[in-house]
């Protein structure tokens, strides 16, 4: 098998940077330099809001775990909505509860505030990555960030 004689060799950067995304296929991993643009923010596409439900399902100093969607939304106050990953920050696993104003991590047993995610006890050392919420029509969207 012969290259054509106007094909580039490939560089070592354009080598390892493509093991690298095979590597990182389905995983969170960001590569660092690896980008061909300029732009310091390729990874900022649009994010689409999920709709999760009625915020009538979301009891007022609890939370409601939407465990499909891997997102857990609480209300410490009235009308006060706030929405995190359920993905636990220790292991992965996802959390199942909000219970006691705190969002509960069954493999564990880590615990997160309800109105910042942060970690009130571990073995998780990360709190909850924080959403974007909001109320349209009674519903409750959801937007990563």
């Amino acid at each position: 098998m012969s290259e054509a004689p106007d094909s580039p060799a490939p560089t070592r950067r354009t080598l390892l940077c493509g093991a690298a995304a095979v590597l990182a296929a389905g995983g969170a991993v960001a590569v660092s330099g690896c980008s061909s643009s300029s732009s310091s923010d390729s990874g900022s596409a649009a994010r689409t809001p999920v709709d999760v439900g009625p915020a009538s399902a979301v009891p007022v100093g609890g939370g409601t775990v939407y465990r499909e969607k891997k997102i857990v939304v609480t209300q410490p106050a009235e009308g006060q909505f706030k929405a995190f990953s359920a993905k636990c920050t220790h292991a992965g696993c996802i959390v199942d509860q909000v219970k006691n104003q705190q969002i509960q991590c069954p493999c564990h047993s880590s615990l997160f505030g309800i109105t910042d995610g942060a970690v009130l006890d571990g073995p998780a050392k990360s709190p909850l990555p924080e959403y974007t919420v909001a109320v349209e029509d009674g519903n409750l969207k959801v937007t990563p960030r």
